[in-house]
């Protein structure tokens, strides 16, 4: 057979194929092996000269065949210029921000200033808090649900954007198209987290994205059982600076974990779809029940961004489902996750397997008791991550422990 790779194929096939297939003639391996080698040997002194000008293959921290599939793979689905691949989606987020703090042609950021939205992954907010502001990096936030907000922020003309298309752990859905297009008007990057999302959702370069970030340990990977970020750029510019400094900070993705992530980007889009599905039975089935105040989705028509989410996602709307106890207390939330006996409680989304997380003891910890409140997280917010098994098994587990509630 002849394998020859094409451009008109469409996303599930990208899925499937990208990344996947070494170059050369005779007996190939139908995936990509696990290149578990920290350098590599070049024929001639001349070659490795080269390789060492081209970004070739000469040391592990500058790249490997398995993580370059991966990387290849993601770049080709989200239609950037490239991909770069790293240890974890925290390490992703702050090369993104470095990468968007370069100016055109520089080699290292200048002291840039960021507007955020607002409801923003806590960890993402500490890193812009303790770390960029720390730096000299002035950090703004704003409702980014309210444009008229968004562009009265960029009056003081920011130089990057930093938003999630759905945010966590309240599902509020961003005009991506609008907030890009206000940017563009004073020449600022945008960034975009789109983990909850997912290229199946939303592929935001399509929307003039700058940068896009994945968790990849999420719904890219998707079993629970690996750890990993990926940067996809839209431009070759971009694209180097995030590589560079992947390259100097060390922040590499080893080839084992490159592997795993690539075999969970195959099913993604079968994945991803039945969450949603099973995400839509478990929100309208939630809104039933007595010991819950408020469900938050997007697929939900009472959901103020809801036709933003239908004219942005189409016939989809995530797979993760937020709702407040009632009781609204700690004590209530602690007796919900404790009673469950098949939805995992734990600190992570976007797995084959239904999972529960505490906002306020897992991802908006650090986020003082004063904003978390102002942001509309309450001491009873629960947030699910909805997997693939049966939505009445998922619905059974969720109405006994709301039962134990009380």
């Amino acid at each position: 057979m002849s394998y020859e790779r094409s451009d008109r194929w469409r996303f599930n096939t990208r899925l499937v194929h990208e990344g996947e297939y070494l170059p050369g003639e005779g007996v190939r391996p139908t995936s990509m092996p696990i290149f578990a080698t920290s350098t590599f040997v070049h024929p001639s002194a001349e070659a490795l000269d080269q390789a060492f000008d081209e970004n070739g293959l000469v040391y592990a921290r500058y790249g490997n065949p398995t993580v370059g599939g991966l990387e290849q793979a993601v770049a080709a689905i989200e239609g950037g210029a490239g991909a770069v691949a790293f240890g974890s989606g925290m390490a992703a987020t702050y090369v993104a921000l470095l990468a968007a703090g370069t100016p055109r042609g520089a080699t290292q950021p200048e002291a840039c200033s960021v507007l955020a939205a607002q409801d923003l992954y806590g960890s993402s907010r500490t890193l812009l808090l303790q770390f960029f502001h720390a730096q000299g990096w002035p950090v703004t936030f704003c409702d980014m649900t309210d444009l008229d907000a968004v562009a009265e922020a960029l009056r003081a003309r920011p130089s990057i954007v930093f938003l999630e298309p759905i945010s966590n752990p309240l599902l509020k859905v961003f005009d991506v198209e609008r907030i890009v297009e206000l940017a563009r008007g004073v020449r600022a990057r945008v960034v975009v987290d789109n983990t909850l999302a997912s290229p199946v959702l939303l592929r935001p370069i399509e929307h003039g994205v700058d940068l896009v970030v994945h968790s990849a340990t999420k719904y890219l990977g998707g079993h629970g059982d690996v750890l990993g970020g990926v940067v996809t750029a839209r431009t070759d510019l971009l694209f180097d600076n995030a590589r560079r400094y992947g390259k100097l900070l060390g922040t590499t993705l080893g080839p084992q974990e490159a592997r795993l992530i690539s075999r969970g980007m195959k099913t993604l889009s079968l994945r991803v779809r039945q969450q949603c599905t099973n995400a839509n039975t478990v929100a309208r089935w939630l809104l039933t029940q007595p010991q819950v105040g408020r469900v938050y989705y997007p697929g939900l028509e009472e959901h103020p961004q809801h036709e933003l989410a239908a004219r942005l996602f189409g016939d989809l709307f995530g797979g993760m489902v937020s709702f407040d106890l009632v009781p609204a207390e700690r004590r209530a939330a602690f007796a919900f996750m404790d009673a469950l006996k098949m939805v995992l409680p734990a600190t992570t989304l976007g797995d084959v397997f239904s999972l529960v997380s505490y906002s306020a003891q897992s991802s908006h910890r650090d986020v003082p008791l004063e904003e978390r409140r102002a942001q509309g997280i309450s001491d009873g917010l629960l947030r699910l991550s909805i997997g693939i098994e049966d939505a009445e098994d998922i619905i059974e587990d969720l109405a006994q422990a709301l039962a134990a509630v009380g």
